[in-house]
């Protein structure tokens, strides 16, 4: 691992920290967020304006190609610019998945002219994507998909429903995976499209969390007709479509994990009082915060050696996998012990800032836990890719769909 930034690395880093001191806020030490709530109208129009401003700028999407409004710039400079933004007052969170994502694969199988039509709206953030991936009766099981697409002419009809979509009711458009065979294996009868959310028949259900944000939606699909032009492949390639969609969230790496860690969590057991003194004193405490500073020090030195193949033109490989499986229960488990070390005091989110951030932390675990892949699904991806362990025996591999359950 390399721990330092090439001369062309830290110059450009110069150049970034100038530029977003010329036009942001930079973080006061009070862990200041524009991303708590982003099902806020106000703070979307703010996140726009902050994205058409870094557009302009050349800093939205720096390893996208020059024609796509990139610099064709190395995933490492787009890493180092977002590790210096997230030291500023910025909105983020809106676009991640447009971005990082949607039109990502938009620019693998769609038509010139569609990409055209597209990209540069999302890149200025003028429209926002959404991803249409998982379902109710599918969990973590991508291809176990049930939403059908039928063929109607030139057109497609699309039938079902959709749950967990990160942003739905405030995105333009969306890409969606659905069943156009179901008397195949389940990988093999799946198609893409694209379509725009204001399409006749889509239905966006908010979904309230115990967080008090509405973030996640239920989409509910009622013969919805699209052109047959909005395919994204071929039909029955959609699986091939999908993994291009999930192989791009690899990219992310150099985002911010953000929530209260270790350094907070000491902090809070220096100020509270047990009968025999501050909680940092206690052995028991000190135990469990030494096995999370562990960890901290553990995923920060696989994030440099994800950075260091980055840096080296190299894509991050399955081995990326091991950050969530330590940072999602460490995230959760965190939040709920220093909950339980405030005692009463931890659920008074109101009167007790610091109780509210750690609140935060504990009831968005679980999700996190769950999103871009659950521990039980990024454990099979280390077993099998990363340490070469026999495969999970897979009993539907060559069933056909419509079969399955009988």
């Amino acid at each position: 691992m390399d721990f330092n930034d090439t001369p062309e690395e830290a110059a450009f880093r110069k150049e970034v920290r100038a530029w977003l001191d010329a036009n942001a806020t930079r973080k006061s030490d009070d862990k200041q967020s524009f991303r708590a709530r982003n099902d806020d109208p106000e703070l979307l129009r703010k996140a726009r304006e902050w994205q058409a401003k870094k557009a302009a700028a050349g800093y939205a999407r720096m390893t996208w190609p020059k024609e796509f409004g990139g610099r064709g710039a190395s995933p490492i400079l787009q890493v180092i610019y977002q590790q210096e933004e997230a030291n500023y007052l910025v909105p983020l969170g809106f676009f991640d998945i447009g971005l990082g994502m949607c039109i990502p694969t938009m620019m693998a199988y769609a038509s010139p002219e569609q990409l055209k039509r597209h990209v540069e709206p999302a890149l200025h953030g003028e429209e926002i994507w959404c991803q249409l991936f998982s379902e109710p009766a599918a969990g973590s099981d991508v291809a176990g998909i049930r939403t059908r697409a039928e063929r109607d002419g030139d057109e497609w009809v699309i039938n079902g429903q959709k749950v967990w979509t990160s942003g739905a009711h405030y995105s333009d458009f969306g890409i969606i995976i659905t069943r156009t065979d179901p008397t195949v294996p389940k990988h093999q009868g799946l198609t893409m499209f694209f379509l725009s959310m204001k399409t006749p028949g889509v239905e966006v259900r908010p979904i309230k969390q115990m967080s008090g944000g509405a973030n996640f939606n239920e989409v509910f699909f009622t013969n919805v007709r699209i052109p047959d032009s909005q395919r994204l492949g071929k039909v029955g390639e959609g699986w091939k479509a999908a993994l291009t969609t999930l192989m791009n969230e690899r990219l992310a790496v150099g985002m911010p994990s953000g929530g209260l860690d270790v350094d907070e969590l000491m902090e809070l057991a220096r100020d509270t009082d047990f009968d025999d003194g501050p909680a940092l004193k206690n052995q028991q405490v000190r135990s469990r915060i030494a096995d999370w500073y562990v960890q901290q020090q553990g995923l920060k030195l696989t994030r440099y050696r994800t950075l260091t193949a980055l840096s080296k033109g190299q894509t991050p490989g399955p081995e990326s996998s091991i950050i969530k499986i330590v940072a999602a229960p460490k995230m959760q488990d965190m939040g709920a012990f220093a909950m339980e070390l405030m005692g009463p005091a931890g659920v008074m989110k109101e009167e007790i800032p610091q109780a509210g951030g750690f609140q935060a932390q504990w009831i968005g675990g679980a999700g996190f836990r769950i999103a871009g892949g659950t521990d039980e699904i990024l454990r099979n991806i280390v077993a099998e890719r990363v340490l070469g362990l026999p495969a999970d025996v897979r009993v539907d591999k060559d069933i056909p769909f419509n079969k399955l359950g009988k």
